[in-house]
C-alpha cells in the first residue's frame, strides 16, 4: 500500500487503538481484543517493554489489520518499528526524523502538535496527519476554530478522548480519534461492546 492509501484505511473508521500495557503479552492480547470487535487498526506504543515484538506478533498473525508503533521519539526507533512490520508511526511530539524515516520506507507519520505553529510546521515537514496531543487540554470547539484557519489539516486528537466526546471531535473535523484504554480496559467482551457502540456512534458523526 502506498502512504496515502495507508491514511485513509486506518483513518477509515474515525477511531484506532492505542494498547500501552506491562509487555508484549499484554499488548497482543490487547490488540487481539479490539481487533476482534471490528477495530482495523491498532497502534502499540514503544513505552510498552519489548514493544516491537508485539508488533512484529500483531503483523504477522493478523495480515489484515493495520498495526502501528507510538511514542516513536528518533529515526533509530522508527526504522526499527518500520523493520518489525509497523504500517504506520505516532509520535507525541514533533521530530522531522521520524517523519524523513518514515517516508524514506513508505510509511506516514502522525507527529503529536498542540499548538497552530506546531500544526504549520509539521505540515510543513510532510506530516500525514498531525496528533492532536494531549487532547485532554482543548476542545472539539477549540479544533473547529482551528479549522476555521487552517482547514487543510488532517487532525487525529488523542489523549483524553472519551467514548463520550470522541463523536464531537469528528463532528468538529477530526479525521480520527486515538483512544487508549477508554477502549483496552476491561477484557475482551467490555472492548467488544465499546467498539460496536463507538463505531456507530462515530458513523452518526461524520
Amino acid at each position: 500500500m502506498y502512504r496515502w492509501e495507508i491514511v485513509q484505511a486506518v483513518t477509515e473508521q474515525r477511531v484506532f487503538g492505542i494498547v500501552r500495557t506491562t509487555g508484549p503479552e499484554e499488548a497482543v492480547a490487547a490488540a487481539d481484543a479490539v481487533l476482534d470487535a471490528g477495530l482495523r487498526a491498532v497502534e502499540v506504543a514503544l513505552t510498552t517493554p519489548r514493544a516491537l515484538a508485539a508488533v512484529a506478533r500483531l503483523t504477522e498473525r493478523r495480515p489484515d489489520a493495520l498495526i502501528g508503533a507510538g511514542t516513536v521519539l528518533d529515526g533509530a526507533a522508527a526504522r526499527a518499528a518500520v523493520e518489525s512490520g509497523a504500517r504506520f508511526l505516532v509520535s507525541p511530539s514533533l521530530h522531522p526524523d521520524v517523519i524523513r524515516t518514515g517516508h524514506r520506507y513508505g510509511v506516514p507519520v502522525f507527529p503529536g502538535v498542540s499548538t497552530p505553529t506546531e500544526i504549520v510546521r509539521a505540515l510543513e515537514e510532510g506530516a500525514d496527519a498531525v496528533k492532536i496531543f494531549p487532547a485532554s487540554t482543548v476542545s472539539p470547539s477549540w479544533l473547529r476554530d482551528l479549522r476555521a484557519a487552517l482547514p487543510q489539516v488532517p487532525a487525529i486528537p488523542t489523549g483524553g478522548v472519551t467514548l463520550d466526546n470522541a463523536p464531537e471531535w469528528i463532528a468538529a473535523g477530526a479525521v480520527a480519534c486515538g483512544m487508549g484504554s477508554a477502549l483496552t480496559s476491561g477484557g475482551p467482551r467490555a472492548a467488544a461492546d465499546r467498539v460496536t457502540t463507538l463505531l456507530t456512534h462515530l458513523a452518526q458523526a461524520r
